[in-house]
Formats: structure tokens, sequence, C-alpha cells
């Protein structure tokens, strides 16, 4: 059963009203309700086309985090082959919320790297929503460095509200792992591409996605703070997270004119949870398409070529 945003509640009503119908037929084979139906869903279809022709930043906000969009697991279990996850920091723990390893991507040996929220309410706990621990970006950096000594690209999957800021997090270094899994994408020799795939929540993403190419899902959001933290710290209030999210330009489209992304991935009409698969598939031949864009390069290119992609930001579009 689909899940409903709040703007969305109209086309709920409507794609209800058609289900209800159908229902009704089922049930009471002699009625035919076959054009009625058919209608409502042209309506339905009308409608949708409507909401997602404009969205404001605060509504692609709530696409992004929907909890039906595919997540990191969802794109490694049906882009990558051979797929052999590597677990823990060899210091502290393995971080759920960071799954990686070894894995071709059509049939090239890569490493894929992502934060992963979970499905469900046990494993969206086990996951801690994907908000990564400092062991967690060891693991990655541990991954990097693995990937740098036998020559493999590294592909990441960037989902998540930002780094756990919790105690005991802080406790173990939180700020000075995300400093060196940043430090790390940016040393390696190797082809490094990165999709902000839902949400890109503060350093927690970019210590993942210091990137040769970064693309962005059309509907994914990538910020150094969410809207709502946003709000609570300039004007007290959380609740003026719609204005936070204009004022934080953090949509694929603003951040693609500023230089931060490469490449906008197009999601089917609704999102990415509407058609998982086909959204699954865009980023699929995205990543093949970054991937043959760097594969001649030697490591010194690479690392000039993604040292010079990060002083470049913002030298465009800052005036638009």
């Amino acid at each position: 059963m689909t899940q409903y945003l709040e703007f969305e509640k109209p086309l709920a009503e409507i794609e209800g009203k058609a289900e209800e119908l159908r229902a009704l037929a089922r049930a009471n084979e002699e009625m035919d309700v076959a054009d009625e139906a058919k209608a409502l869903d042209a309506k339905a279809a009308q409608l949708l086309k409507d909401l997602y022709k404009s969205l404001t930043p605060w509504r692609k906000c709530q696409v992004a985090r929907h909890p039906e969009r595919p997540h990191c697991k969802d794109y490694i279990e049906a882009l990558f082959t051979e797929y052999t996850p590597l677990a823990g920091d060899r210091n502290f723990a393995d971080d759920l919320a960071v799954m990686g390893g070894l894995a071709r991507f059509n049939d090239q040996p890569v490493v894929v790297i992502g934060h992963e929220k979970g499905s469900d309410t046990k494993s969206r706990i086990e996951r801690n929503f994907g908000m990564a621990r400092p062991e967690g970006y060891r693991k990655a950096v541990r991954l990097m460095e693995m990937a740098s000594r036998f020559k493999l690209p590294v592909i990441t999957l960037v989902d998540t509200a930002g780094a756990y800021p919790g105690k005991g997090a802080e406790e173990r270094g939180q700020s000075e792992a995300i400093a060196r899994s940043t430090e790390m994408c940016l040393k390696i020799g190797v082809p490094l591409i990165s999709v902000i795939i839902g949400e890109g929540g503060s350093g927690g993403a970019v210590a993942f996605a210091t990137a040769n190419r970064v693309a962005m899902l059309e509907h994914s959001i990538y910020s150094v703070i969410s809207p709502e933290g946003c709000a609570s710290i300039l004007w007290k209030d959380a609740e003026k997270m719609r204005e936070a999210a204009e004022a934080l330009r953090l949509t694929a489209q603003d951040l693609n004119k500023l230089g931060v992304n490469d490449r906008i991935i197009p999601e089917p009409l609704g999102g990415a949870h509407r058609d998982p698969k086909a959204a699954i598939k865009a980023v699929g031949g995205a990543i093949q398409e970054m991937l043959d864009e760097l594969m001649d390069k030697d490591a010194a290119e690479l690392v000039k070529d993604r040292r010079q992609k990060f002083l470049d930001i913002g030298s465009k579009g800052l005036a638009a």
C-alpha cells in the first residue's frame, strides 16, 4: 500500500476512490465501473504530473525521505554481483549504518560503500536510521585503502540525515573519523563516484561524497544541515523548516548550478518510491557513464581532477 506524503493527500483521495470502485466490482460481478475507474485513474495521473512538475525545496525534502524510497541495500542487490560485505573498522566495532565491500559492477571489480537506513522498524533501529558512528567512517577508510591498493574504482551511495551526534560517537572521535574519511576520498588514486540517492546530510555525507563525480537523483537533497536544524538555530523555531529549505539551496537543481553535483539523474514520475526498479536502473546507467569518463585517467590525474572539482565549487551560479 502506497504511503502518501502530506502534499499528496488530494492524490490519495482520488486513487483511493478508484480502488474502492474496483473492490466493489470484484465483490459484485454485475457492477460495471470500468469507465468510472478509468476516468479517476486519468485524473490521478494528471494530478501526479501537476504535483511533481515544480516541487518546492521542502516538498523535495519530503520525497527524499520517503520510507519506500529504494535504499543502499536495494541498489547493491540490483546493480552489483558477487557482493562480498566486509565488516568492522579493526578498531572498535562494526557499524551497520554503513555497508560496503567488494563487488562487480557490469563485470568490473569495484568497492561499493553506502549508508543504509533500513526498511522497517527493526532494521532502522539496527542501522541507526543511516546515521553512522565513527566506526562506520573508519570502516569506509579501510575499504577505500583496500580499493586504492588493488586499483579498484570506488562507488559510494549516500543517504543519511547526518553523522550520529550521540555521546558515545563524540567520545570515540566522530569529527576526526569524518575528517579522515574525507581525506581518504581526496587521496586515493582510483576513480571515485558518488550518488546521492536520498538525503545527503552534513559532514556525514561529505565523508563519502568527496568524489571525482557526484550525481544526485532528481528529488534528492544535499545540505550542510537539515531544514529543521537550520530553522531551530536561526529562528529558534523548527516549524520554519520550509523557509530554511528555500534558503539552503539543497535541491539537486540548485546544487548543479553551483557545481556541487555533476549530473542530475531523472526519477520516475512521482519519485523513486513509485517505481524503484526504474530509479535503480537510471542510477546504474549514470554510474556506468561516469566510470567510462574516468577509467582511462591515471592516479595523478584522478587526484588532481578530484581536488580541482572541489576548489571550483561555487565559482559559478552564485549570482543566479
